[in-house]
């Protein structure tokens, strides 16, 4: 780790303009809000993040969750993880976010890490921690080693032949199946993007991941209200029982009508795509039909249609399909 300068911010309007100065450097901007530290000071000591100064962010009023007079609900970005998965709302009404949250890390992480820093976490991707690897995201047109290499836990969907590398958040994955809003306060003043929008597939520019711009601070989240009665599950399968990323996971929101047929369905999956994956082919296979696991494998092959497995993650493709099997007939009202 270098040296580097460590200042607060006095207020939101401070904190923007601060990293608004922010250069991209070889190894990312070289002003960076610090808020948990969970990922940003991993990646420092790892001299793959090297920033001159470092924004504390702590001491900034966005750390409320409450109810919306529309009935969705507000997140606000410095919202500790743990605080969000124990909030009795989140808990009774948006279950899937709760269960992707206690399904990460440890809960000494999940006191200290945030929903907006959550939002912005760093893949694992080997070749990516190492600087003495070869990386595009890291340093553009450098090469991506990990299509012919160690890509086991990498992801086969939203690939390009720059990157293969996972998006590795739970929480994101709930996020995008609830079809969240991410609020984002900037120079240029403040706007909405929608979650599924906020990401970008690495293409022929894997080092651009999202819409931030240099000054951008996230504010907040906002989630819709569910339909009445709607029911949501997350379901992450890993090699080990705690403490580890997903092989693949999903994430499923669903509603049935009183002759049993899916009238409501959102589905996102993790642990397989470069962003935190929506199927929105999987939901329009299910749109209307009844809940079996007939219709659901069949939603399944939809949502993996488009994978481009590697050499060693060609067993993500049927494990997402049952993943995502598993998860439907658990939510279902028939399961």
């Amino acid at each position: 780790m270098e040296l580097f300068q460590l200042t607060t911010a006095r207020g939101v309007p401070d904190a923007i303009q601060a990293q608004a100065r922010s250069k991209t450097a070889q190894n990312g901007a070289d002003v960076r809000f610090i808020a948990g530290g969970t990922n940003l000071i991993d990646y420092m000591k790892l001299n793959v993040e090297r920033p001159r100064q470092v924004v504390d962010i702590n001491g900034l009023p966005l750390d409320r969750i409450e109810k919306m007079p529309d009935g969705g609900l507000l997140v606000g970005g410095l919202a500790r993880n743990s605080d969000v998965a124990n909030h009795e709302t989140v808990k009774a009404q948006y279950a899937v976010l709760s269960q992707a949250l206690l399904s990460g890390a440890s809960a000494q992480l999940r006191n200290m890490a945030t929903t907006a820093g959550n939002l912005l976490q760093k893949t694992r991707c080997v070749y990516y921690r190492d600087t003495a690897s070869r990386c595009n995201k890291r340093e553009p047109g450098t090469g991506c080693p990990a299509i012919t290499g160690f890509n086991r836990m990498l992801a086969i969907l939203g690939t390009s032949e720059h990157c293969i590398a996972t998006n590795p958040s739970d929480q994101n994955v709930a996020l995008t199946a609830l079809e969240a809003i991410v609020h984002i306060e900037g120079v240029k003043g403040k706007r909405s993007v929608r979650i599924d929008d906020f990401y970008f597939v690495p293409g022929s520019t894997p080092e651009r991941e999202t819409v931030l711009e240099p000054g951008d601070l996230i504010s907040h989240v906002t989630l819709p209200a569910l339909p009445t009665a709607a029911r949501s599950i997350y379901l992450k399968l890993r090699d080990r029982a705690s403490y580890e990323f997903a092989l693949a996971s999903a994430a499923v929101v669903m509603k049935q009508n009183a002759a049993g047929r899916i009238e409501f369905v959102r589905i996102a999956m993790g642990g397989v795509g470069t962003k935190p994956w929506r199927s929105v082919e999987a939901e329009k296979s299910l749109a209307g039909k009844t809940a079996t696991v007939a219709n659901f494998r069949e939603a399944a092959k939809a949502a993996l249609l488009g994978a481009k497995p590697q050499s060693q993650n060609g067993f993500k493709v049927e494990l997402a399909q049952r993943c995502l099997v598993h998860a439907l007939g658990q939510v279902s009202q028939t399961a």
